[in-house]
């Protein structure tokens, strides 16, 4: 069964194609999404792995900490979303002050 991984601390010059690289030294790599912000089009600096069991454990094991382009990665498994897509409601706070009059 594939594992998702979380790739995060990347570098805005690290490609998907050097991250394959990377991770297959573990393992057979399905599919390697690195996000962009959808307005600028510029890495969000992190992303994410899919790989087959075995070799995502080792690339984990291997990878975490590992300097790519000047910066330490942080490697793990990906945790699932929460649902509700991240928003939390939160206490209202108060509306602020009434009206004054005409001072």
């Amino acid at each position: 069964m594939p594992t998702k991984i979380y790739v995060g601390n990347l570098s805005p010059r690290v490609t998907q194609e050097e991250i394959r690289k990377l991770f297959e030294q573990h393992g057979e790599v399905d599919t390697v999404d690195l996000l962009t912000d959808r307005y600028s089009g510029e890495s969000r600096g992190f992303g994410f792995v899919t790989m087959d069991n075995n070799g995502a454990r080792a690339a984990i094991t291997a990878l975490d900490k590992t300097l790519v382009d000047g910066r330490n990665l942080k490697v793990n498994e990906a945790k699932p979303r929460e649902a509700g897509g991240g928003y939390q409601q939160r206490g209202g706070g108060g509306k602020g002050g009434g009206w004054r009059g005409n001072y």
